[in-house]
């Protein structure tokens, strides 16, 4: 490793506890309903499709719904199956099926979500990485008063050694008169 890429790796480890201070610090109170999850940049391989089933349980949520008949957070369990094809080894489509089971038990749709991810080739093997995802979804009445809603998630991540920091700024726009724009910054700290 050269000097000057040896000193701009110790800059970046020495900003991440001063990013993570500042995302956890501006982060919204309302968490996402449907699914937590930091995206690390890795995509599919050409070709290829993946799964994966995300399962989030609120312990201990709030009580009331964020607006008349939406999703009591507390003792629910959100899940999103996601299915993701390989297009290119930067460009990564996907599509979701979010759902939930309410405290009460009932078990709700959230409609579909669909998804292009592009990022800096062979991510998984870089010390720093990069990319972007945007989606475009349909959402339920439990979930959001907006039909129509899309996501701009870019990712931003450096690996050292077993150590691994991933930030996702998060922008969520819902369409229509109900619609807002949310600042919902996500951030992982890591050792594999």
């Amino acid at each position: 490793m050269r000097r000057r890429e040896f000193v701009t790796l110790l800059g970046a480890m020495a900003a991440w506890p001063l990013a993570a201070s500042l995302l956890f610090a501006t982060a919204s109170a309302a968490f996402a309903d449907d699914e937590i999850q930091i995206y690390n940049a890795q995509i599919a391989a050409v070709g290829q499709w993946t799964f994966e089933q995300h399962l989030n349980y609120t312990v201990n949520g709030r009580k009331e719904p964020d607006f008349p008949s939406g999703l009591v957070p507390n003792h629910a369990l959100n899940g999103t199956p996601e299915f993701a094809y390989g297009m290119t080894d930067w460009w990564e489509v996907g599509f979701y099926i979010p759902f939930a089971i309410s405290g009460g038990g009932a078990l709700l749709s959230n409609g579909a979500k669909v998804r292009s991810l592009f990022a800096v080739p062979h991510a998984g093997e870089r010390n720093f990485f990069y990319g972007i995802n945007l989606e475009f979804s349909y959402e339920t009445p439990p979930f959001s008063e907006t039909r129509f809603a899309s996501e701009i998630r870019p990712i931003i991540g450096w690996r050292k050694g077993d150590y691994e920091f991933i930030v996702n700024p998060i922008v969520d726009v819902g369409f229509g008169s109900k619609g807002e724009v949310t600042f919902a910054p996500a951030a992982r700290l890591a050792r594999n």
